[in-house]
């Protein structure tokens, strides 16, 4: 071979090894939380590979500032084919406690680089609160504006339907500006809730009414107030309770909410009905829901109003008194109205279709017996836990839109903190063993994933992980909390496509830049902090109809048979921002930072 021969073969191979290498990047990815790893935390990225035999044995922990490999361990376990791969690894890394910034490599494949810190997740449920500041309805901060202000006029009451009434306030449900009691009254109680288990981890930079400000109280109880303000409205007096304000008329497209054109029949813009529960069938067109009483939403009212009662007991007495008697009220209409509140629909066949009511009326007692130490509340609760063990999806592996919720049971944990040890052990039991059956379908795939790709299934994913956490608060069992981790790990990115389910969250990561929102497709305003609906089967995505991208999906790649997810704004069925979702999101990020501080904190 003479030299220029030599010459072609060297750079022949250059070419073909570049060419490998290349293919490798291309046909393999580390999945990682975006946001980082707590010190003391469970820490799994997932590798996965397209490539049929792209098995790895190991991988590597390397310092980013240094390049330094820190960490070397064998990969484990091939978990097969899940989604878009041909084989999956989960790449355990543990042990590995240093904080730093780091990135994990195997062969030619790297991830992006993250944190491992005790700070990781400080301030993240504050910046998500701005999504939900974002959808109030009455004064928006946002927009510095008012909107919705001629709320509204009254149908199925006793009053003459018309009737106006003010129940201005509160959030815009989605993308959609329809109100409803059964997802505001949840996300209330989240937030009361954040408030009470996790207080040292917000801030005080907002007024009450959203404003930047300080006003000596935690963002998150003013906006904890701002929806108990409407619930408020919405049980004006003991025998009056509202389930649902406006309706699907309001589906008129894209159009920012202070310039609402929507016409109920009161003027352009100018009020929306507001829809009495009657505890009976409802729908004002010829599409009807299937209502069957009142306590799923008047369970719901109760343990919002209690919860609100006993946060502001020593800050606002009077107003405790109020939500204190409200909060019974509520109670008294649910037993009078045992059964289930669904929500109303004029142009589709389309509603929330709660079907369970006895888990909102449990927590309704509990958080009434904890306020009050009236024992026939809890023994009312303790009697409505066993009705319902464990939230249906979880049994059942799948739901209709909204069938069974909340999405996780509040009460079985707010029972068990005033149980006897009998009773005690029994709603933990109720725990365990849905989150036995979710581990069960999960423990196969290298995602640990076991929550159905039903519409939201990111709400049910929060849910779920909050449930493990619950669980482990009340118990220290250990257990679960790889799959629990797996599930928040999702969120932010450890998912076949390598993105976050939270808007700007982190804000150099892959986040959702062009959700089905009027504020993004208008005006390309940030929707921080909100949570979008998340993946769907394939199945679902494919018969869905109007749904059409915008532009190419950046993530063709990563779609299966399987599961489907788009950031693109003309997919409603992914890519939704939700309110309830955004404020269960909240409390789940209190918890991670509030546990990471403990950490610390206990090693001082």
């Amino acid at each position: 071979m003479n030299f220029c021969n030599l010459i072609f073969y060297f750079f022949l191979h250059l070419v073909l090894a570049f060419s490998v290498t290349g293919q490798d990047k291309a046909q393999a990815w580390i999945r990682i939380n975006q946001l980082g790893y707590a010190p003391d935390a469970v820490k799994v990225a997932v590798y996965g590979t397209k490539m049929k035999g792209g098995g790895i044995k190991s991988f590597e922990l390397v310092q980013a500032n240094t390049s330094k490999v820190v960490l070397k361990k064998e990969a484990g376990k091939d978990f097969g084919a899940y989604g878009p791969f041909k084989s999956a690894f989960r790449l355990d890394f543990s042990q590995f406690k240093t904080p730093g910034t780091y990135y994990l490599r195997s062969g030619s494949t790297r991830s992006p680089e993250f944190s491992i810190s005790e700070k990781v997740y400080q301030g993240k449920a504050d910046f998500a609160l701005r999504y939900m500041r974002q959808q109030r309805s009455g004064y928006n901060p946002f927009l510095k504006d008012s909107c919705h202000t001629h709320d509204g006029y009254t149908v199925y009451g006793p009053m003459p339907d018309g009737t106006h009434l003010d129940v201005a306030g509160g959030w815009h449900d989605a993308t959609d500006y329809l109100q409803y009691a059964t997802t505001s009254a949840n996300a209330t109680y989240h937030l009361l809730a954040a408030y009470r288990d996790f207080s040292p981890v917000f801030t005080d930079t907002h007024l009450a009414n959203g404003l930047e400000g300080t006003n000596g109280r935690a963002d998150v109880l003013d906006e904890a107030t701002w929806g108990l303000e409407w619930l408020m409205k919405m049980h004006p007096r003991e025998d009056w309770m509202f389930n649902q304000l406006a309706d699907d008329r309001d589906h008129a497209g894209f159009r920012m909410p202070h310039k609402d054109t929507v016409d109920y029949g009161y003027g352009k813009g100018k009020g929306r009905p507001v829809y009495f529960i009657t505890g009976e069938v409802q729908g004002l067109g010829k599409f009807k829901n299937r209502a069957t009483g009142a306590a799923s939403t008047a369970g719901k009212f109760a343990s919002a109003f209690a919860l609100g009662s006993q946060l502001y007991r020593s800050i606002d007495p009077a107003l405790a008194q109020t939500l204190q008697t409200k909060s019974q009220s509520a109670y008294q209409y649910g037993l009078a109205k045992p059964g289930v509140a669904q929500t109303s629909s004029v142009k589709a066949p389309y509603f929330y279709e709660e079907d369970n009511w006895v888990d909102d009326m449990e927590l309704g007692g509990a958080a009434i017996y904890q306020l009050t130490h009236d024992k026939s509340y809890f023994d009312k609760a303790v009697a409505y836990s066993s009705q319902e063990k464990i939230t249906p999806w979880i049994v059942n592996d799948t739901a209709r839109h909204y069938q069974w919720y909340p999405f996780h049971n509040f009460g079985h944990y707010e029972l068990a903190l005033k149980s006897d040890k009998e009773t005690r052990d029994k709603l933990i039991s109720y725990y365990k063993e849905g989150i036995e059956i979710v581990w069960q379908r999960a423990k196969n795939n290298a995602f640990y994933r076991g929550v159905p790709f039903i519409w939201c299934s990111n709400n049910l994913t929060t849910s779920f992980a909050i449930q493990c956490y619950l669980y482990r608060k009340l118990t220290g069992d250990q257990t679960y909390v790889q799959l629990e981790q797996a599930c928040f790990d999702w969120l932010f990115g450890c998912n076949p496509w390598g993105t976050s389910m939270v808007y700007g969250l982190p804000a150099q990561g892959d986040t959702p830049v062009d959700p089905h929102s009027s504020f993004t497709v208008l005006h390309n305003y940030p929707l921080d902090g909100g949570l979008v609906d998340g993946p769907v089967y394939g199945k679902i995505y494919n018969r869905l109809l109007g749904l059409k991208l915008g532009s190419a999906d950046e993530y063709a790649q990563f779609q299966s048979e399987l599961v489907v997810y788009h950031d693109d704004y003309g997919d409603y069925s992914t890519n939704e921002p939700t309110m309830d979702g955004t404020a269960s999101v909240i409390y789940l990020l209190a918890a991670k930072d509030h546990e990471s501080r403990e950490v610390t904190q206990g090693k001082k």
